[in-house]
C-alpha cells in the first residue's frame, strides 16, 4: 500500500525536479540579486541595497519610455494578430483546392525562427535598398525612400508590424481548430432564419469560438511582451529609445552594462506585470474546466 501511494510523487518527481531548475530557481535567485549591487565587471564590490534598485526603477526615465513602449508593443501587436488571424481562419476554413498545402504555407511565419525574421524585416526596411520602399514609391505612395529603422517616429511602428506579421498563423491555427468545432446545422438553421453573414458571425461563429480567441490572446500577450530576439536584432532599442521594449531594456542592461542587479530588478517588475494577465489566464482555464466537468 505503501508502495502505490508513493507511485503518483514518483512519477511527477522528473518533472517538478525539472521545472524547480529551470524556472523557481531563476526566478529565486533574480529576486535575490534584485535587492544586491551586482556589476559584473566589480565582482569584489557586490552589495547588499535592499529596495534602493526598485526606487531607482521609478525615477528612471528610460523604464517610462520603455514600458509605454510595451503598451504600444503588445496592444497594437496583440490586437493586430488577432485581428488578421481570426480573417485568414475564416479563409483557411472554407472548402477551396490545396488547403492543405495552403494550410502549411501559412505557418512559415510562426515556425521561422526571431532572428530570422528580425534579419529579413531589416533588409525589406532598409533605407536604400530596401522592398518596402522599392514597392511604396513605385506606387506613387512615397516620393522618397524612408530609413524606417532609423527613424525614431517609426522605428517602433515597423517592429510591430513584424510581430504583427509573425503571430498572424498562431491565431489563425487555433481559431481554425475552434471553427472546426462548430456544428453545420446552426449555420443551416440561421440560413433558414433568414441570417445574413454577417449575423450569422456575431450570432453563431463568435459565441462559439471566443474562449479560444480569449485564451489564446492572454498567452500572446505574455509572449510578445517577453519578446526579445525581433527588437533586439532590428532596432537595438533604437534610435534613442524609440522602440526599447522593458524586455529588451532587462536584455541589454545584463548583457552590455552587465549590471545584473538592476537588469533582475527590471524582470522582476515586468514579472509581476504579467502575472496579473497570468491570474485572468488561469481563471479562465479554471472555468473552462468546471463547466467540462
Amino acid at each position: 500500500m505503501k508502495n502505490n501511494k508513493l507511485t503518483p510523487y514518483l512519477l511527477i518527481a522528473p518533472a517538478v525536479i525539472l521545472m524547480l531548475l529551470i524556472v523557481a530557481y531563476p526566478i529565486a535567485r533574480s529576486m535575490s540579486m534584485s535587492f544586491l549591487k551586482y556589476v559584473l565587471y566589480r565582482p569584489f564590490d557586490i552589495q547588499f541595497v535592499g529596495l534602493v534598485n526598485y526606487f531607482q526603477v521609478f525615477k528612471d526615465p528610460v523604464f517610462k519610455q520603455s514600458f509605454l513602449n510595451t503598451l504600444y508593443w503588445v496592444g497594437f501587436g496583440v490586437f493586430f494578430q488577432l485581428i488578421f488571424g481570426l480573417v485568414l481562419a475564416m479563409l483557411l476554413n472554407q472548402d477551396f483546392k490545396g488547403r492543405g498545402l495552403v494550410r502549411s504555407l501559412v505557418l512559415i511565419p510562426w515556425v521561422t525562427p526571431g532572428i530570422l525574421i528580425g534579419l529579413m524585416w531589416t533588409w525589406m526596411y532598409d533605407g536604400n535598398y530596401g522592398v518596402i520602399n522599392d514597392v511604396l514609391h513605385k506606387l506613387n505612395i512615397i516620393k522618397d525612400y524612408i530609413p524606417w529603422l532609423a527613424r525614431s517616429n517609426t522605428s517602433l511602428g515597423s517592429v510591430i508590424v513584424t510581430i504583427i506579421w509573425q503571430g498572424i498563423p498562431f491565431f489563425a491555427i487555433m481559431i481554425l481548430a475552434s471553427l472546426q468545432t462548430i456544428p453545420r446545422e446552426l449555420y443551416e438553421a440561421a440560413e433558414v432564419d433568414g441570417a445574413r453573414p454577417w449575423q450569422s458571425f456575431v450570432h453563431v461563429t463568435f459565441p462559439m469560438i471566443k474562449q479560444t480567441v480569449f485564451v489564446t490572446s492572454l498567452l500572446r500577450i505574455i509572449w510578445v511582451a517577453n519578446s526579445v530576439d525581433v527588437i533586439y536584432i532590428m532596432t537595438n532599442g533604437g534610435p534613442g529609445y524609440s522602440s526599447l521594449t522593458l524586455s529588451v531594456y532587462t536584455f541589454v542592461k545584463a548583457r552590455a552594462a552587465l549590471d545584473f542587479g538592476y537588469a533582475s530588478t527590471l524582470s522582476i517588475c515586468l514579472t509581476l506585470m504579467l502575472s496579473l494577465v497570468l491570474v485572468v489566464y488561469l481563471r479562465t482555464l479554471s472555468k473552462q474546466e468546471a463547466r467540462l466537468r
